[in-house]
């Protein structure tokens, strides 16, 4: 993450650079921090969990640091597939409970945060903050494989394989939830066609 940064200057082999594969541990971390902050935060539905989760995902990544550079994705998105059922799960908890004690979260965000950007068009930022919140929504309504695996294949293009390597189960599987989540998408977001 930026604020805390893993500094980690192993280099990976040769091979494994001329290919597109990050040379450090630290340079994969960058690059798919955003990605993975923004498949979080549609899987999850609220911005904090979706930090937290990508972080703490992170953090248990660097454990791995001397696997090959090619190891990392797959690995990644596994660990941070984890982090988000056991967030779904503390989630579904915790509001069972507040609702049994009669109270509910105050989910105000930050009022900073809030604030529009000043040179992006308001007519525009409204339109796609509509339809990021009708996918999230979407998203949150599919079973939980399929959500996942619909978030690793067309959010973070992972391939059939990796994708296998990152839910645990097989290439076939992949093939199949993705194709559910499809149907079920497109029946839900018609009017955004």
């Amino acid at each position: 993450m930026r604020n805390g940064s893993v500094d980690l200057p192993e280099p990976v082999a040769d091979a494994a650079a001329g290919k597109g594969v990050a040379a450090t541990l630290d340079e994969f971390l960058a690059d798919v921090e955003r990605r993975a902050f923004r498949l979080a935060e549609l899987a999850l539905g609220h911005r904090e969990d979706a930090m937290d989760a990508v972080q703490e995902a992170m953090i248990k990544l660097v454990k791995y640091r001397n696997r090959p550079a090619t190891e990392w994705p797959p690995l990644f998105w596994s660990i941070l597939r984890r982090q988000l059922t056991d967030r779904h799960r503390r989630n579904a908890v915790k509001r069972r409970v507040m609702t049994f004690l009669g109270r509910h979260e105050d989910e105000r965000e930050d009022p900073l945060e809030m604030l529009p950007d000043p040179f992006e068009d308001p007519a525009r930022r409204h339109c796609d903050s509509a339809a990021w919140q009708a996918l999230g929504k979407a998203l949150r309504a599919l079973p939980g494989r399929q959500r996942e695996c619909f978030l690793l294949r067309e959010l973070q293009g992972l391939n059939v394989a990796e994708t296998a390597a990152a839910m645990g189960c097989s290439d076939g599987s992949v093939k199949t939830h993705l194709s559910r989540a499809m149907s079920a998408l497109r029946d839900h977001l018609e009017d955004w066609r």
